[in-house]
């Protein structure tokens, strides 16, 4: 069983962020402990997807900064990627490799979380297709494959774009329950989903960038 350190704190200080000259959002501030959830809103275009790409490093801020337990994230660089999960829009599994190879790769890229690929598979009802290569799965499976990778890996910090993209409605509660999990356990979790997001967590921080 995966538990996290209680301490963990994301912290956002005056974030803005511009694009083709026209500012998405700007002052923006927050902070994300333990068991807490972030969840982002707003509409096509807003910067959803470019806050939370922000949060996990891979573009900067205009302005403003981001700590992770007190430290600038961009300073603690691979320190700050060991902690961190991403799952964006897109899937970002490889086609060619079968379903068991990607979660081997998956994990050969961060912290091991002790769970066994197989119970990784088995628990996004992927047992069975373990030598079926990725291309050949069907769009709700390829998702679920994709985030089965947040189970063979221990990242406190769970940023997730979409996460429910191709899911039905089984598969979004199966993703949900895995949501809870990870926050019962300490985790932390920015998210934004055009679905309504079910969670046990009263803990939630809501942003809405069309506000």
């Amino acid at each position: 069983m995966t538990h996290y350190d209680q301490t963990d704190t994301l912290e956002a200080r005056d974030l803005t962020c511009i694009r083709d000259d026209r500012s998405l959002f700007s002052e923006l501030s927050f902070t994300l402990k333990s068991g807490q959830v972030l969840l982002v809103e707003g509409r096509n275009g807003s910067g959803k997807t470019s806050l939370l790409r922000i949060l996990c490093g891979i573009r900067q801020p205009d302005e403003g900064h981001i700590h992770w337990n007190g430290g600038d994230i961009y300073r603690l660089a691979t320190g700050f990627n060991a902690v961190t999960a991403w799952v964006g829009h897109k899937d970002g599994i490889k086609l060619e490799l079968t379903a068991r190879e990607n979660l081997v790769f998956a994990r050969s890229l961060g912290t091991p979380s002790g769970l066994d690929i197989a119970e990784a598979l088995d628990a996004m009802e992927l047992g069975g297709f373990d030598d079926v290569s990725a291309i050949n799965l069907s769009a709700g499976q390829k998702r679920r494959l994709a985030l089965a990778r947040l189970l063979v890996t221990r990242s406190p910090l769970w940023i997730l774009d979409e996460p429910f993209t191709s899911l039905d409605t089984h598969g979004i509660s199966l993703i949900e329950s895995m949501i809870n999990k990870h926050l019962v356990d300490g985790g932390m979790l920015a998210v934004t989903s055009h679905h309504t997001v079910t969670l046990d967590s009263n803990d939630i921080t809501r942003i809405n960038l069309s506000a």
